[in-house]
C-alpha cells in the first residue's frame, strides 16, 4: 500500500465521528448560525427518469474498495449484488474475482474451529473490524458507520456526501477552529474530526477518468446511492408507466364525458322543442 493510501485510510478511519454521530464534532460556532452549505447536484439518477452511470458505480466500488472498506463495512450487500441489473453489473466472473479478493470467516470445521476462506459472491461484504469494540479501539473510540444505508440515512443523499467528501478548505481567519479539527464547508458548525480522506491520484482509473478528489468523491457518493436505493431504476420506470396510464386514461375519461354529456344536451334540446 502506498503512503497516499495509507495516509487516506487513516483519515477515513475517524469518518465515524463525521458520518454516525453529526453532532458530535459541533463546537460553539454551530450555535452562531454556521450552517452547512450543501448544493445540488447533476447526477444521471436523478428523478423522474434517471439511471445510473454503469462506469460511475464501478469506479465508485473502487474508491470505496480501497479507502472507504478499510474502516466501514457494508453488511447489507452481497458480493453478488454487484453484477446484479441495475446497479454497477460487473460480469459473473469479475464478481467471483472481487469477492475471492477478501477473506472471509467460516466453519466450524470437522475440528471444531473457525477458519478464512477466499469469500464467494454469495457472501457479504467483510467488515474491516471483529466486532464493535475492536472498531472503536482502532478509532479512538468513535464507530465508523456501516455504509450500506448512509445515502439514505444523511439528509441530502449524494449530495451530502460529496459535499463532505469535497468541503475541506483552509478556515477562515476569524474562524476560531478547536485544535484536531478540520474545517469543512458542508458539515454543520463547519468542523470536523475527519481529516480529509481523498487525495488526488490515490487511486489510478483506467477508463481515461482523471483521478481527482472531484471525481473520486462524485464516484463514491453515486456508488453509496446505490447501494442505498438499489430499485431506483425500476422505481422510475414504474412510475413512468403509472403516468402514461393516468394520462391515457383522462384522455378516455375527458372523451366519455363528452359523449354522454353531448347525449343528454340533444335529449334535453329534443324535448324542449316538443314540449
Amino acid at each position: 500500500m502506498t503512503m497516499a493510501r495509507i495516509a487516506a485510510a487513516a483519515a477515513l478511519a475517524l469518518a465515524g465521528v463525521a458520518l454516525a454521530l453529526p453532532g458530535a464534532a459541533l463546537s460553539e460556532e454551530a450555535d452562531n448560525g454556521h450552517a452547512p452549505a450543501i448544493e445540488a447536484q447533476n447526477w444521471s439518477f436523478a428523478p423522474p427518469f434517471g439511471t445510473y452511470n454503469r462506469a460511475q458505480l464501478q469506479r465508485g466500488y473502487r474508491v470505496y474498495k480501497e479507502i472507504c472498506a478499510n474502516c466501514h463495512s457494508m453488511r447489507l450487500l452481497s458480493y453478488r449484488n454487484l453484477g446484479e441489473p441495475g446497479g454497477p453489473q460487473f460480469s459473473e466472473k469479475a464478481v467471483e474475482t472481487l469477492a475471492a479478493q477478501s477473506q472471509v470467516s467460516d466453519g466450524p470445521n470437522d475440528k471444531g474451529e473457525m477458519f478464512q476462506r477466499p469469500a464467494r459472491p454469495a457472501d457479504h461484504f467483510r467488515s474491516p473490524y471483529a466486532n464493535e469494540q475492536a472498531a472503536r479501539l482502532a478509532n479512538r473510540g468513535a464507530l465508523p458507520p456501516d455504509l450500506s444505508v448512509i445515502a439514505k440515512a444523511r439528509e441530502g443523499g449524494a449530495d451530502y456526501i460529496y459535499a463532505l467528501l469535497t468541503g475541506y478548505h483552509k478556515a477562515p481567519p476569524d474562524f476560531k477552529l478547536t485544535q484536531g479539527m478540520y474545517y469543512n464547508t458542508a458539515f454543520p458548525g463547519h468542523q470536523i474530526a475527519m481529516p480529509p480522506p481523498l487525495v488526488d491520484g490515490v487511486i489510478p482509473y483506467t477508463d481515461g477518468t482523471k483521478p481527482t478528489v472531484d471525481n473520486y468523491a462524485r464516484d463514491v457518493s453515486a456508488y453509496l446511492m446505490w447501494a442505498a436505493e438499489p430499485k431506483l431504476e425500476e422505481r422510475h420506470k414504474l412510475g413512468a408507466r403509472v403516468m402514461i396510464f393516468l394520462l391515457v386514461f383522462a384522455v378516455i375519461m375527458f372523451f366519455a364525458k363528452r359523449a354522454v354529456w353531448a347525449r343528454l344536451h340533444r335529449r334535453d334540446h329534443h324535448e324542449a322543442h316538443t314540449a
